[in-house]
């Protein structure tokens, strides 16, 4: 994360893009938001760190509505994300309350030298750039920055009080409102009709509204609701965390949804485990008496705390701690694992796989090491990023959706351990809409899974508006149905003439419908796609890394036991880097690149501690002292061009 210097006058480039949302059809500059503080936020709708960003800013621009405006800027990652309906619908589901500026072209993004999603630029009322920054967790330094700007330009009066641009959208009506993920409940969860008959029902996170509903099989009569709050019964919601009853408990943008073993639910008192996925835990649903409680998650997104930093384990998790006192981030989906003995949690936020064992009520890393991106292997080596849905085959194997690579992943429980590999995908910034074999089939960020009665693998795919399926018996991908609106989960049923169908969840049609599995997929390929985000052109093959840190004022490195910073560095390919990847301390790293290699993506980690404390003083006893880390996920080409990069500097700092 970078900060410029206050000292530094910048004047802020203007906001060009194709269109605005959330202004009531108004065009914006710069010109008209002169008086106010300015946030952009740069941001992409796939993004799980962008919609963390969300979240933290929320508390922000509620304190200082008169006198703050957030803007927020899409650029996109994904071909779908540039579809400005893709992007309406996006703003509406997560309750975007702030104007939005399109930007399809990355025009704005790059104006402002944008290197990763999230980041944050601070404007001030004059109209120039006061700080730079990427990645989560600057609220804290963004309240502090904001009230200075306050205080200085109301004092120069360059401050103007009053209402911003935001004009809301219409809200969805109808029974679910972006319904994420389904769960189909066995008949003997149901009361008896008037005939004495039993019939099925389907359980569905309404995300948008902060429930769950239970639905008939018609898909529109509302048997049930849990979550929500008073105003559930009314198709709004209310979010929130809160156990209780029915509507009386309280849920974010709930996700996943696994159902319990038979054998364990009596002993368990539950029915089914829930992602609450913006409260950052895992819930428990008893079907018979609505009761909702917490099973894991202290409610704070999961970041490497001072304990992990000092044990050099940044996966660390105690073993005796008990779930509900550890940190989650963006939990996705779930489903229990017979082989693990545990509900397995696509762990969005930290791009892994958790296990959560209900008998002992402890947490676990089952898979993937944190660094987003994809790598096949023993479990805790693997890479995964962003993992979005998970299911159990009948063989007891899992497989997992994960988005941010556009990949199908597959995970075998073996005699030496656990091992994952890649079925579908390449990497982050390689997606598409082929059909065909493991290395020419592309998807388009999917989120759902399941499997078909041939043990054939279903995947909602969901940027592509695509059902695909995978058949790992002649290792080919197929698509079975086109033309739906963001699906992102799936169910098999038997229907009453004993063919099965497929249930489909489409998010941004707020409906659950069905389909047919046809008996052959037909065969796509509209061409392979690299992300639309500019490559760093690269001048030869060294190149020297430099991650600068400047603490926040009132803190200083803590030096007490060498030096306390350091880099991770790695490249997809693996090969590109022939020397100076890995761990070290030191912000400085020089590479030696892959001459045969032109393109590729680096990785890098960049890690600072400091301590309240004076410059030039002891840290005092008893200090508090604080983490920075911050992650790149860079596209580079090697070029040799005579404006190519020879070195690439990175910001890794606080907000002064």
């Amino acid at each position: 994360m970078t900060n410029t210097p206050r000292t530094t006058r910048v004047r802020a480039s203007e906001l060009i893009g194709r269109s605005w949302l959330n202004t009531g059809g108004k065009n914006l500059d710069l010109q008209a938001l002169r008086g106010k503080i300015v946030i952009l936020d740069f941001w992409t709708l796939c993004c799980i760190n962008c919609l963390h960003v969300l979240d933290e800013l929320r508390p922000l621009e509620e304190e200082f509505s008169d006198v703050l405006v957030t803007i927020g800027v899409h650029s996109p990652k994904f071909e779908h994300e540039a579809d400005p309906q893709a992007l309406a619908a996006a703003i509406d589901r997560y309750s975007i309350e702030h104007p939005v500026l399109d930007d399809p072209e990355l025009t704005t993004w790059q104006a402002y030298t944008a290197r990763a999603w999230p980041t944050l630029v601070v404007i001030d009322p004059e109209g120039y750039i006061v700080a730079h920054l990427s990645g989560e967790g600057h609220v804290q330094g963004l309240i502090s920055l904001v009230r200075e700007l306050v205080q200085e330009h109301e004092a120069k009066g360059t401050l103007h009080r009053g209402d911003g641009p935001y004009v809301p959208r219409p809200k969805p009506t109808g029974a679910l409102a972006f319904p994420g993920k389904a769960l189909e409940l066995p008949a003997d969860f149901s009361a008896p009709n008037l005939f004495g008959q039993r019939e099925k029902s389907y359980l569905v996170s309404d995300s948008a509204r902060h429930r769950l509903v239970r639905l008939a099989p018609d898909f529109s009569t509302v048997l049930n609701v849990y979550g929500g709050g008073a105003e559930a019964a009314e198709n709004t919601g209310t979010k929130g965390w809160a156990d209780g009853t029915g509507t009386e408990a309280l849920l974010n943008e709930p996700q996943g949804l696994a159902l319990v073993p038979e054998e364990l639910r009596e002993q368990l008192g539950y029915d089914v485990l829930v992602c609450d996925t913006v409260n950052h835990r895992l819930r428990s649903l008893n079907l018979s008496t609505g009761q909702m409680k917490t099973l894991a998650g202290n409610g704070v997104q999961r970041v490497i705390d001072g304990e992990q930093a000092s044990s050099g384990d940044a996966n660390y998790i105690d073993p005796a701690a008990h779930a509900t006192d550890v940190a989650l981030s963006s939990p996705w989906d779930a489903v229990y694992s017979q082989a693990a003995g545990a509900f397995i949690i696509a762990m969005a936020g930290t791009h892994q796989l958790f296990a959560y064992n209900p008998v002992t009520e402890r947490v676990s890393i089952f898979a993937g090491s944190g660094v987003e991106g994809l790598q096949d292997g023993a479990a805790d080596q693997a890479w995964f990023a962003q993992p979005s849905g998970i299911i159990q085959a009948r063989d007891g194997s899992l497989w997992v959706a994960d988005s941010e690579t556009s990949a199908l992943r597959h995970i075998s429980f073996l005699e030496d351990g656990v091992q994952v590999d890649s079925a579908v995908g390449l990497g982050l910034f390689d997606f598409g809409f082929v059909d065909g074999d493991s290395e020419h089939a592309r998807l388009q960020h999917p989120l759902g899974l399941v499997e078909l009665p041939d043990g054939s693998i279903a995947i909602a795919d969901t940027y592509n508006g695509a059902i695909r399926r995978w058949d790992p018996a002649t290792a080919t991908l197929g698509t079975l149905e086109r033309g739906l609106e963001e699906p992102s989960d799936l169910l098999v049923e038997e229907g009453a003439d004993g063919v099965p169908r497929l249930i489909i969840v489409e998010t941004n049609a707020h409906q659950l419908v069905r389909a047919s599995i046809p008996q052959s997929a037909q065969h796509v390929d509209e061409g392979a796609i690299t992300t639309s985000r500019p490559a760093t052109e690269l001048a030869g093959h060294s190149l020297e890394l430099l991650a600068r840190f400047s603490a926040p004022a009132g803190q200083k490195l803590d030096t007490r036991w060498g030096d306390p910073t350091q880099l991770r560095v790695s490249s997809t390919p693996e090969e590109f880097i022939l020397s100076g990847a890995g761990t070290a301390q030191g912000l400085e790293r020089v590479l030696e690149l892959n001459p045969e290699i032109s393109e590729a993506v680096l990785h890098i980690t960049a890690r600072a501690s400091a301590c309240d404390g004076e410059a030039g003083g002891p840290i005092p006893e008893h200090a508090a002292c604080h983490l920075y880390q911050q992650d790149w996920g860079i596209p580079v080409k090697v070029t040799g061009g005579e404006n190519a990069e020879k070195s690439l500097v990175l910001e890794l700092r606080g907000v002064n």
